[in-house]
Parts: structure tokens; C-alpha cells; sequence
């Protein structure tokens, strides 16, 4: 990431670095007095306006502005002269979501920021309201920080959108099993009273949980205990053409299950790249199956070293959902599956959720 750009507040109540309010997995709530939204998978971004400067920050507080240069006049465009705004930066390629592209935007070279501000424009949404003027809102209950959210952006004009939000259950519900298709998350429960709790995990997180049944293909050490400790399984799902595609993997384990895992593990290794479905991927980097050693998504100087191992044990693993043909996020490993051949492990145990169009999404009503 590039160093911080100054930027000191004149007139706004606060200025960055600010910690976001953060949220906890849990399942749709009993009850009223609940505002229900989409959940965005994107960049979680903290917008600072105050006049013609603009500061964009990462959740992780790092500057953002500078990857993202064609937001620059829509934002100036749409938000009044000061003001904080929560909300999440994302890319949209077709009818639907794309991380991975998003992903790319962040590149220390100009020359590829300026390139794909082009190809992959990002747009931001917003879904919260924390300053206006001089006025800090924070401990604002959400549903007021909401009414003022629509009307300051009611003349909002894409890139700039409002997230969708409602109060009935039934509808939040609809959105979770529909929007799916178009990239989205999940949906975001609070509570309406809620006061903006910057790092706490005051909001609830609503997800998708599936389980499916991998191969093990192998494994990479862990760092903190090369040789000795296993850091992650290398999972593999078989398409229809018999090829064995790297899916991601699974490292939910105690650090006495890690070593454990080597010593059971061990029998495994011998003869391990003789035929293995990925002994040759130093050679074959082709995209349509990737492979376990390729140049990781979230760092280019990550180790992918990995150990090789006999395809012939299965695991039952949950996740959330595919994306690009791999897991989303880190799978979490449920138990061994010995009753299970890896034949059986195929991309057609997963379900497919219709596409549903991202337009129809920013097009809702605001509220409702």
C-alpha cells in the first residue's frame, strides 16, 4: 500500500484513521426494530470529504484514493462538501460481482491504476452516515444515520449508489437466497438504535454455509514449524472432464493436530508425484485448472511451496460459496470422510444459484 497522503480535517468533526464497526456471523434475528441490507463483497471503505479533498481508507486504515482514481469527480459529484461515509468499493464485470478484478485494481504501478480504472472501473455504495458538516453522528442511532444517508444522497448518481435497506424479515430473506447469483455476500442485520462502534462487532452477518466433500492434494507447512507442522490442506474438486482443479484450502486446526497431521500424513508422500494430478504444474500455469503453486491472489511474495501428497483421502469441508471456480474465503475443515472415494469429488455436489442482475439490485427502492 502507499504511505498515507496528509489529510487533516479543517471543519469535520473527525478525521482518519478511523476503526470501522465491524460484524459477527449469526443467523436472521427474532423480533422488530431491525434494518436488514445487502452484504457487499468488496474493499470496506471509510470515505472523508471536505470540500475539493477527498480520503478514501481501508478497513485496515491504509490510503485508498490512488487505486481508484476514477471515483475522484462521481464522489465530488454526489456528496455534500463534508462528510464521512461507511461503505464498501466494488467492481461490477457483466450482471454481477467480481472480486478477483477488484483485487487487481490495488498495484503499485500508475501506468496499470490508470489502465484498469479504464477496463475494471469500481463504484462505491454506501450504507452509513458517521459526519456531516461539523456534526459527528456516531452516536446517532442507525435509523436516523440512515434517514439522513437517503436524503444527502437522493440525486446520487452511478458510481455512487445507496445500498438497499428494509425492515421485514421476509424480504431480507428473499435477498439472501436471491442476490447471490449477482455477487453478493450475504445480508447485514442492526439493530435500528445502533450507534457506530468503530471495531467492535456490533452488526450481524448473515452468510451462506455449504459443505461439500474434497481431495486432499497436498499440503504446505506451517510457518511457524517447517517440517514439523501442517499448515493447510490443498484441496482439489474434479471437473467433467476428469481434471483435478485446485479449489483452495482448509487450515483450521490446533497446533497439536498440526503435527499430528505430518505423522498421519507421512504414508502419503511416498511416491507422491508419480501421476499426481498436479505434478506438472510448474509447466502447465494454464488458468481453466489452476494449480496449488500458482501466484497467490492476496500476496505475490506469499511462499506456495507446497508438499504433494497421494490423491486418495477425502475431507468434508464447509464454506461459504465459488467464486472463479475456487473458495471465497479459507474452507473449515469438518472431518475425515473415509467412506468416500475422490472420484465422488466433483463440482456437481455444489449448487449453482441463478444470476440475478446487479442492476435490479441498485435499482431497488431505498428503503422499504
Amino acid at each position: 500500500m502507499a504511505k498515507a497522503p496528509s489529510f487533516v480535517p479543517e471543519a469535520l468533526p473527525f478525521g482518519p484513521p478511523l476503526e470501522p464497526m465491524l460484524a459477527k456471523t449469526g443467523d436472521f434475528p427474532d423480533g422488530g426494530g431491525w434494518l436488514f441490507e445487502p452484504k457487499w463483497d468488496g474493499f470496506r471503505t471509510l470515505v472523508f470529504r471536505e470540500d475539493d479533498r477527498l480520503y478514501l481508507q481501508s478497513r485496515d486504515k491504509k490510503p485508498m484514493l490512488r487505486y481508484f482514481p476514477e471515483l475522484v469527480a462521481p464522489l465530488l459529484a454526489s456528496l455534500p462538501p463534508r462528510c464521512v461515509l461507511d461503505g464498501e468499493l466494488v467492481v461490477a464485470r457483466g450482471s454481477s460481482l467480481d472480486f478477483g478484478a477488484l483485487q487487481q485494481r490495488v498495484h503499485p504501478a500508475k501506468s496499470r491504476i490508470d489502465r484498469l480504472a479504464v477496463e475494471t472501473p469500481a463504484a462505491f455504495v454506501a450504507f452509513d452516515l458517521l459526519a456531516l458538516g461539523q456534526d459527528d453522528l456516531r452516536e446517532s442511532p442507525m435509523i436516523e444515520r440512515r434517514r439522513m444517508l437517503e436524503a444527502i444522497l437522493a440525486d446520487a448518481a452511478p458510481p455512487v449508489h445507496l445500498t438497499p435497506m428494509t425492515h421485514d424479515v421476509a424480504l431480507a430473506r428473499e435477498w439472501f437466497e436471491r442476490f447471490e447469483g449477482a455477487g453478493l455476500d450475504g445480508v447485514i442485520a442492526k439493530p435500528e438504535s445502533l450507534t457506530y462502534q468503530p471495531k467492535k462487532r456490533a452488526m450481524r452477518k448473515i452468510k451462506h454455509v455449504r459443505t461439500c466433500d474434497a481431495v486432499v492434494g497436498g499440503f504446505r507447512w506451517h510457518k511457524q514449524g517447517p517440517g514439523e507442522l501442517l499448515g493447510s490442506l490443498l484441496l482439489g474438486l474434479y471437473a467433467e472432464d476428469g481434471a483435478l482443479h485446485s479449489v483452495g484450502v482448509t487450515s483450521s486446526f490446533k497446533m497439536d493436530e498440526r503435527r499430528a497431521l505430518v505423522q498421519e500424513l507421512a504414508p502419503l508422500r511416498e511416491g507422491a508425484l508419480d501421476g499426481h494430478p498436479w505434478g506438472s504444474w510448474a509447466e502447465a500455469m494454464d488458468e481453466d485448472a489452476r494449480k496449488p503453486g500458482m501466484k497467490s491472489r492476496w500476496s505475490s511474495d506469499k511462499d506456495l511451496s507446497w508438499v504433494p501428497l497421494r490423491a486418495e483421502r477425502v475431507c468434508e469441508v464447509k464454506f461459504d460459496h465459488l467464486e472463479g471456480g475456487r473458495f471465497r474465503h479459507t474452507a473449515t475443515f469438518l472431518r475425515w470422510r473415509t467412506d468416500k472415494e475422490p472420484s465422488s469429488c466433483t463440482f456437481d455436489q455444489i449448487d449453482v444459484t441463478p444470476p440475478y442482475e446487479l442492476a435490479e439490485i441498485f435499482d431497488a427502492p431505498a428503503s422499504s
